[in-house]
């Protein structure tokens, strides 16, 4: 199953944001997107989730085109898109925000996908009766990343994995991201560092001024950091 945006163009406030964009995530990989703030990587991940309009381009998953979808239909095509900011419904406990994210499916399938994402975050086990405020960042991270995996996706789109959370949670959670890629899922990774993408990729690209800079492998980008553009992605 693979995830492939082709010539996208998305304007906001009246100003082009993503010029002629095109980027191609395989099933069972994960595809690093590199970027520093404000180039358009939300805005990219905001299109392909339903919710801006592109005045240009195609989002194909496998053979079927999404690009015109609502929302709702692009997460039932079999996309689950993560975003910056972990959004939760913060009064309710970890167990009724994945009610709310499973709601969809059925219940065999709702039960399934929760549990599915509970073996890969068993932590939110003893979490389940506590309201979302009041978990940390990272506990946060691991229930949002829970609520995409529980419809068990064909694609998979992560926006800044490690914003505002601690080295030590960034790396308990990006092996999680490879297993999912290994059960065939196809799994986009949007960064602004580029250290926390690119052990993890196979495939990377670099976003600077709404256009794609560099199409490579993750292992050229690591030998020949010039590539990068920009000293502030190598920040650690």
């Amino acid at each position: 199953m693979t995830l492939r945006i082709e010539g996208l163009c998305v304007p906001r406030a009246g100003r082009p944001v993503l010029i002629d964009v095109t980027i191609t995530a395989p099933s069972g990989e994960v595809t690093a997107l590199l970027g520093p703030n404000g180039t358009g990587k939300s805005t990219m991940v905001l299109s392909v989730a339903g919710i801006l309009k592109a005045t240009a381009g195609t989002v194909m998953l496998n053979e079927q085109d999404i690009s015109k979808m609502r929302p709702e239909q692009v997460r039932g095509a079999g996309l689950a898109v993560v975003p910056e900011g972990r959004r939760l419904l913060k009064d309710l406990t970890v167990a009724d925000n994945m009610r709310v994210a499973t709601y969809m499916l059925d219940a065999a399938a709702a039960h399934e996908g929760t549990q599915y994402a509970l073996e890969l975050f068993p932590e939110l086990r003893k979490l389940l009766d506590t309201p979302t405020r009041s978990l940390s960042g990272g506990e946060q991270q691991m229930v949002v990343l829970a609520q995409a995996l529980a419809s068990k996706p064909k694609a998979l789109i992560v926006d800044e994995l490690s914003l505002g959370l601690a080295p030590v949670v960034v790396k308990r959670l990006v092996p999680t991201l490879a297993a999912v890629a290994a059960t065939g899922v196809a799994v986009l990774l949007i960064e602004q560092f580029a250290h926390v993408a690119l052990g993890l990729a196979t495939g990377a690209y670099v976003l600077e001024n709404g256009q794609i800079r560099y199409s490579g492998t993750a292992v050229e980008l690591q030998k020949n950091p010039e590539l990068l553009h920009s000293a502030y992605l190598l920040r650690k």
